[in-house]
């Protein structure tokens, strides 16, 4: 078993967070996946980021706010 670090990207609404993660790789099964910690890492983002709580999602993952371009 070996991981490799990867950066998940989560959005919603008008915001993106990059969040680091671990890919577990292994010989067999599903491979990759992630442990159990990410995971939770990830939705606890993905809520706080729905909830407008950018302080708590940006103690776990950098958080951008996206602005629209107009031509």
């Amino acid at each position: 078993m070996s991981g490799r670090h990867h950066t998940k990207l989560i959005h919603e609404g008008q915001y993106v967070a990059e969040v680091d993660v671990e890919l577990i790789d292994t010989e067999e099964g599903w491979s990759p996946y992630l442990s159990l910690e990410d995971g939770q890492k990830l939705d606890e983002v993905r809520k706080a980021l729905r909830r407008g709580d950018l302080e708590h999602a940006s103690r776990l993952a950098r958080v951008f706010q996206l602005t629209p371009v107009h031509a």
